[in-house]
């Protein structure tokens, strides 16, 4: 496989080409890893399929009625195994996949601004796992809600595909939500979103949040929905918090001639 080392000019630039066989080289290290931990997941598919599927099972027990996936086609397993193994592979690859879109963005950016988002690095990958898991109790209130609606006496076979895609969907979306707060300061580190336009932009922040919590969760009652998005929400005002201080930073280590007086600057 080709080195990931970036060829520059002097000048640290890098042409197309060089950018294009990077990323081709990036996404093929991530999709190994998501390979490689679908292998794992396709051991241990038994106990994923299990927790994923207890919803189903305790609402049967509930309503002492029918409630299971159902499987319609012959390749219908299979393909279910095979996605549900990469979704764990996904999880379990997340520190690389993370790690490959870091180093990617990464070299553009100046000594000390590389180890503060090598940190957020270290941050976004529990961040990713504490958004799977808050997504992934919430499941079997979201599934009891939606299959509230299935008359008495009815037999609620759920086709395994479509049940399976949205519950991961479910998962993945809400872990990556809470990679926010690391988007945010890179945005922020590469001179993009400066901290006080963050804070400015708070009220349309919570209102998209308030608005994916709900989409996301379809619940009629509001508590579910707030549980999601508190946590979205301080962290976001969180990474507003450390864009301040990165700013801070560049502003005290600012070359002096870079600074004009007062007078000078309204002479000008």
């Amino acid at each position: 496989m080709p080195s990931l080392r970036r060829q520059r000019d002097p000048e640290g630039r890098m042409s197309l080409g060089d950018h294009l066989r990077e990323l081709r080289n990036r996404i093929t290290i991530s999709a190994i890893a998501i390979v490689i931990g679908g292998v794992v997941g396709w051991i241990y598919y038994d106990r994923v399929i299990e927790a994923l599927t207890r919803p189903l099972r305790d609402i049967a027990a509930q309503r002492h009625s029918v409630v299971n996936i159902n499987f319609a086609g012959m390749t219908d397993a299979f393909a279910l195994q095979l996605t549900t193994s990469l979704f764990v592979g996904l999880i379990i690859a997340s520190p690389i996949w993370l790690f490959q879109i870091w180093g990617f963005i990464v070299p553009g950016l100046t000594s000390k601004e590389k180890l503060v988002a090598r940190l957020f690095v270290v941050a976004a990958v529990p961040l990713f796992l504490a958004g799977c898991f808050f997504a992934f109790i919430m499941v079997p209130k979201a599934v009891a809600v939606l299959l509230g609606f299935t008359p008495t006496g009815a037999y609620n076979l759920q086709d395994g595909s479509q049940y399976l895609n949205f519950v991961l969907k479910f998962i993945v979306a809400f872990g990556c939500a809470f990679l926010l707060p690391v988007f945010l300061v890179a945005l922020n580190l590469i001179g993009v979103l400066p901290a006080r336009a963050m804070l400015k932009g708070w009220r349309p922040a919570v209102m998209i949040i308030l608005v994916f919590a709900a989409v996301m969760t379809p619940t009629p009652d509001a508590y579910t929905m707030l549980f999601l998005a508190a946590p979205m929400v301080a962290l976001y005002f969180a990474s507003v918090g450390v864009a301040f201080l990165v700013d801070r930073r560049k502003e005290e280590h600012k070359p002096d001639w870079l600074e004009v007086p007062d007078d000078q600057a309204s002479a000008l």
